[in-house]
């Protein structure tokens, strides 16, 4: 007989992800921060796991227990909002206009850069206090709003210090290619230089990002700025991503397919050829589907024609102060069905094994399963068709990171009162 360390018990139903069934009236079991068993009551007796008197359990009172989510495109360190930009677009000012009026990732830019160290993590630690609470222990966040290499360098450092301090595990990429800044406007070559020549080298030297990532966008960067600057990224250990067919169809998707890109992130306007060639690259695709909806935009990403294909489909915030402010992954699975047309099972891997693998994390997030680590979410919800049915409101009861409660919901008082008997 083993003692768990950790057991969660009483779930309606144990989603494990990664293609497993869903195992109805399931447990978890846990020791040391690792999973032993995904299973029943009659399977964990009979592999011979016991509670004893130092294990730590955990009633899931009829709910749904998930792998603990990933969401695999942030943009969670910055200064200032766009609020303004918000209204200025209810009144008809499109993304492009606002770019290059000034707006945009130049205005958020320019309060970031003003910004010190330690004022970025007070602004940032409450976006991943948030996260967590939603159920998130792994994600991805990129730099990208400095724009100059003390600025960059500065943002990387900023997710390093919240990485060791902060429950949920992160993911570090280098986006000093999100958009030429306005002092370079008028000498793209010698931005893409910087990059290239500063920026990338420095990063590298100081182990401060896994990736690279390039914005392809007529706002942004060109295809073959994109490709100079990833060769190089890759040539340091960086491994490349994507921005691409936000806003139109620029070859965007075949472009990630050829650099061998482990991400072609938002992909609203990708075409056939485009997901044919993911598909044999083997490159996953993280959809945006919270920016679809706060951009207003009619184009959607082709999900079901991408999973249709065999790529890898996951759903990430996108959490960035000027096109999609929240910190909510539960919402996005409703809108992978909503807007995207996915079904629970897929909306629920979008966020979980699909995510993980869109990070480079596949083999150890995303995924209940023995001998992985022990990141799981209780949500107050009877079943994982239940969780994006329920849209808008904090299903998240308790969240485990390495075997450990990492936070749980206090209790909430009846607004009704004690009730009395008649």
């Amino acid at each position: 007989m083993t003692t768990l360390s950790l057991l969660v018990r009483g779930a309606a139903e144990v989603f494990p992800s990664g293609g497993d069934p869903v195992i109805p009236k399931g447990v978890v079991g846990v020791i040391g921060g690792r999973v032993v068993h995904v299973g029943t009551a009659d399977t964990l007796a009979a592999a011979g796991l016991v509670v004893g008197p130092g294990t730590q359990v955990i009633d899931a009172e009829d709910g749904l227990v998930t792998p603990g989510l990933v969401d695999p495109h942030t943009h969670l360190v910055f200064a200032g909002d766009r609020a303004h930009e918000y209204a200025l677009r209810a009144h008809g000012a499109s993304y492009q206009e606002i770019a290059r009026a000034g707006g945009g990732i130049a205005h958020t830019m320019a309060m970031t850069r003003k910004a010190t160290e330690e004022e970025l993590i007070a602004l940032a630690a409450p976006r991943l206090d948030r996260l967590l609470r939603q159920g998130v222990t792994t994600a991805e966040v990129k730099s990208g709003y400095g724009l100059d290499l003390d600025s960059e360098l500065k943002l990387l450092r900023v997710i390093r210090r919240l990485d060791r301090a902060h429950p949920v595990d992160l993911v570090p990429t280098f986006l000093g290619a999100h958009v030429v800044p306005p002092e370079y406007r008028g000498d793209r070559a010698r931005y893409v230089n910087l990059v290239v020549h500063d920026m990338l080298p420095e990063v590298a030297r100081e182990g401060l990002a896994a990736f690279c990532d390039v914005f392809v966008e007529d706002t942004a960067f060109h295809p073959d700025e994109a490709v100079r600057i990833l060769r190089a990224a890759s040539a340091l250990g960086l491994k490349p991503k994507l921005h691409v067919d936000q806003l139109s169809d620029g070859g965007g998707a075949r472009l990630a397919a050829s650099v061998d890109a482990v991400s072609a992130d938002h992909l609203e306007h990708a075409g056939v050829e485009g997901i044919r060639a993911l598909a044999k690259a083997g490159t996953a695709a993280v959809l945006l589907p919270g920016a679809t909806l706060f951009l207003g935009q009619s184009a959607r990403p082709p999900a079901r024609a991408l999973l249709d294909a065999g790529v890898p489909v996951a759903l990430a915030t996108d959490c960035n102060p000027g096109t999609c402010p929240t910190e909510n992954l539960p919402l996005m699975l409703t809108l992978g069905m909503s807007l995207l047309g996915l079904s629970p099972t897929e909306v629920l891997r979008g966020v979980t094994d699909h995510a993980a693998r869109a990070i480079g994390r596949g083999e150890v997030a995303g995924h209940l399963a023995a001998g992985r680590p022990a990141d799981l979410v209780v949500f107050d919800v009877p079943s994982h068709v239940h969780l994006p049915y329920h849209f808008g409101t904090h299903h998240a009861r308790v969240v485990v990171k390495h075997g450990q409660v990492a936070w749980r919901r206090p209790p909430e008082p009846s607004l009704l009162g004690p009730l009395c008997e008649a």
